[in-house]
C-alpha cells in the first residue's frame, strides 16, 4: 500500500547558537536522558513504547540485532587472519600495526630503538597532523606493543589501526518494470560542496547523470560498491525516479575500502578526511562505525574545528549497545532512522550522540550496476541529513556551521519525548525526502 508522508512544521522553543557549536558536545535533554523515556530503551518493554510493537518479538529481535555486528566481525577475521586480528575488545584491527600521532622525532627514536619500524609516515597537511604508521617488534603482540609506546611516550597519542565498518544493509532489488516506484523526492539542492568516507561509488550509475562526482583512493582505480553508490544516491542522485537529499550537488567521495581485507582502516579514513578539508568540503557523511579510536579522536576533533560539519551514522547494535564511534565524538551530527510510519527503527542505537532522525527504512536507493533497492539503517538516514545541512552551508566555517545547525533543528519535526531525548534526537529532518513509496510487493 502507498504511504506518503506530509512534512509538518512544528516550531520548537529557540536554540541558542552556543548551545550547538561544533567541537563541543550537544546540549543534554533537560532533566537528563536517562528518565526521558517509557520504560528502559534495552528492555522490550522500553522498545515497545517506541515501536508499538509486542515487548517479546522485540526483545528476541533485539538481541539477534546486538549480534548480527560481532558474527560479521568474526566472519572478517576468520577470513583474513593473515592481515587482521581482533584488539582485546573483540574489535578487528590490522595486525601488527600501531598507530602514531604526530610523534616527536625523540618518541620517534625511542620507538625504533625498542624494535618498532616504519611502515609509513604521511604527512596529512590540510589537518596539520602527521600519521606514523608502525610495525610492532618481532614476537611481541599488538596490545603489547600498543601499551609499550605509551609507556615510552606518555604525552604521545597512539592507537590501533581500527577497522570501520558499514552500518546499513539492503532488501529485495527492485525490477526495471517497478522502478518508477522508487521515488525519493526533489531535495534541497544547493552551493555547497558534500563529501562522503565509505566504499567506491559506482558512477555509472543512471542517477549520477549530470552530477559532478571526484573521486578518491584506491591508487585511481575504480572499485565500485554497493554501500557506496546507495549512499552517494540518497546525496546526489537525480533521475525521473529519484532524487537525494542534494540533487546535482558536487559529490567529493573518497573510497576508503578499495576491496581490500583492510579497507575501512583509521590510517585510511584520517587520509580521507584530510583530502575532503584540503578541498574545502563544508559537509562530510560517514556511514561507518567502530569503537572509540584515540588518533581518530584527534582527526575528528580537526576537521570540526576547521569548519566543516561531519554527519555519521550512529550504528545498528541495538539500543541497548555501548556507543559507536565516529558518531559518539564531540561535534559530530550522529543521525539515527526511522521507517514510514515514523517510528525509530528497533536496531537503531539510542543515546546522547543522535542529533537528528531521519528516514532510513522503507527507502528505495540506487544500486549497482543500475536500479534500486529497497535500504535499511542508520547508514542511509545519515546520507539525508548530509545533504540538508550541505544546502546551508556553502563552505566550511564554524560559526555558519553552528548556524546551520541550529536552522536544521528548528525545522525538525518533534518526536518522542519532550526536548532533544536519545532516540530521535532533536526530531525528525528530510520527511519529504525519501518518500516512502515501496514498490509493489515491497511492503
Amino acid at each position: 500500500m502507498t504511504r506518503v508522508l506530509i512534512l509538518a512544521l512544528l516550531i520548537l522553543s529557540p536554540l541558542a547558537e552556543a548551545q550547538i557549536l561544533p567541537g563541543a558536545p550537544l546540549p543534554p535533554l533537560p532533566g537528563g536522558l536517562s528518565g526521558a523515556l517509557p520504560g528502559n530503551l534495552g528492555t522490550g518493554a522500553g522498545l515497545a513504547a517506541l515501536t508499538r510493537r509486542p515487548a517479546r518479538e522485540l526483545t528476541a529481535e533485539a538481541k539477534r540485532v546486538e549480534n548480527a555486528r560481532k558474527l560479521r566481525i568474526r566472519n572478517l577475521l576468520r577470513r583474513h587472519a593473515d592481515v587482521l586480528e581482533a584488539d582485546p575488545d573483540g574489535d578487528p584491527i590490522v595486525r601488527g600495526q600501531v598507530l602514531a600521532f604526530s610523534p616527536t622525532d625523540a618518541a620517534l627514536a625511542r620507538a625504533l630503538a625498542a624494535g618498532f619500524s616504519v611502515l609509513r609516515d604521511r604527512a596529512l597537511v590540510p589537518l596539520g597532523m602527521r600519521i606514523v604508521s608502525l610495525a610492532v617488534p618481532r614476537g611481541t603482540s599488538t596490545p603489547r606493543a600498543l601499551r609499550l609506546l605509551r609507556r615510552l611516550d606518555p604525552r604521545g597519542t597512539y592507537a590501533f589501526n581500527n577497522i570501520y565498518m558499514q552500518s546499513g544493509g539492503r532488501g529485495a532489488g527492485v525490477p526495471p518494470d517497478r522502478q518508477r516506484a522508487a521515488h525519493v523526492g526533489e531535495g534541497a539542492g544547493g552551493d555547497g560542496l558534500l563529501g562522503l568516507i565509505d566504499g567506491g561509488v559506482g558512477t555509472s550509475q543512471p542517477v549520477f547523470r549530470g552530477s559532478v562526482i571526484h573521486r578518491h583512493g584506491c591508487g585511481g582505480r575504480v572499485v565500485p560498491s554497493t554501500h557506496g553508490t546507495e549512499v552517494a544516491s540518497l546525496m546526489v542522485g537525480r533521475s525521473r525516479q529519484f532524487g537525494g537529499a542534494a540533487p546535482g550537488a558536487t559529490l567529493y567521495a573518497a573510497d576508503v575500502y578499495c576491496g581490500k581485507p583492510t579497507g575501512g582502516s583509521v590510517e585510511a579514513v584520517a587520509e580521507a578526511f584530510a583530502w575532503l578539508v584540503g578541498r574545502r568540503v563544508a559537509v562530510i557523511n560517514i556511514s561507518l562505525v567502530g569503537p572509540p579510536n584515540a588518533l581518530l579522536r584527534r582527526v575528528v576533533e580537526r576537521v570540526v574545528a576547521r569548519g566543516s560539519l561531519i554527519v555519521a551514522a550512529v550504528g545498528n547494535d541495538g539500543p541497548a549497545a555501548p556507543p559507536l564511534y565516529p558518531a559518539a565524538y564531540p561535534g559530530v551530527v550522529g543521525v539515527t532512522a526511522v521507517d514510514a510510519r515514523r517510528r525509530v527503527i528497533f536496531e537503531a542505537e539510542r543515546g546522547p550522540q543522535v542529533t537528528f532522525a531521519a528516514p532510513g527504512a522503507d527507502i528505495m536507493a540506487a544500486t549497482v550496476p543500475a536500479g534500486f533497492a529497497e535500504v535499511r539503517g542508520t547508514s542511509f538516514a545519515a546520507p539525508l541529513v548530509a545533504g540538508l545541512l550541505a544546502a546551508r552551508l556553502g563552505s566550511p566555517n564554524p560559526v555558519a556551521a553552528r548556524r546551520a545547525l541550529a536552522a536544521l533543528a528548528h525545522e525538525a519535526i518533534h518526536l518522542g519525548a519532550p526536548g532533544r531525548n536519545p532516540v530521535f534526537g532533536y526530531g525528525l529532518v528530510g520527511a519529504n525526502l525519501p518518500a516512502p513509496e515501496p514498490a509493489p510487493g515491497l511492503e
